[in-house]
């Protein structure tokens, strides 16, 4: 009973260091979001209705958007658009991204 406590104690701990480490950092996320502003506003507002507002939104959504984007999978709307700008984003470049964007409220 202890040694499975201590089992699954240990992946959680280990789950939650992995997280801790993946998430981005909104000091580079906000230094690289100037091309983003220019849609998706300087606070993460949308200044026109047909673009989605940033600020607040969840960071593992924004990730895993920026990351389809980028790798062309997602189609339709304003995606050409998009994935031109996400094509030469890293994966350290998107995690800041959505690291800043999710920190905004």
């Amino acid at each position: 009973m202890k040694l499975t406590a201590c089992i699954i104690l240990g992946f959680t701990v280990s789950s939650m260091s992995a997280l801790v480490s993946a998430a981005g950092d909104v000091s580079a996320g906000k230094a690289k979001s100037a091309v983003c502003a220019t849609c998706h506003g300087a606070d993460g507002i949308a200044i026109m209705p047909v673009y989605p507002n940033l600020a607040g939104q969840n960071a593992e959504y924004l990730e895993s958007a920026l990351k389809a984007y980028r790798d062309k999978q997602r189609q339709g709307g304003m995606a050409a658009i998009m994935q031109m700008q996400a094509t030469n984003l890293s994966d350290e470049d998107i995690a800041n991204l959505a690291a800043y964007y999710a920190s905004l409220n």
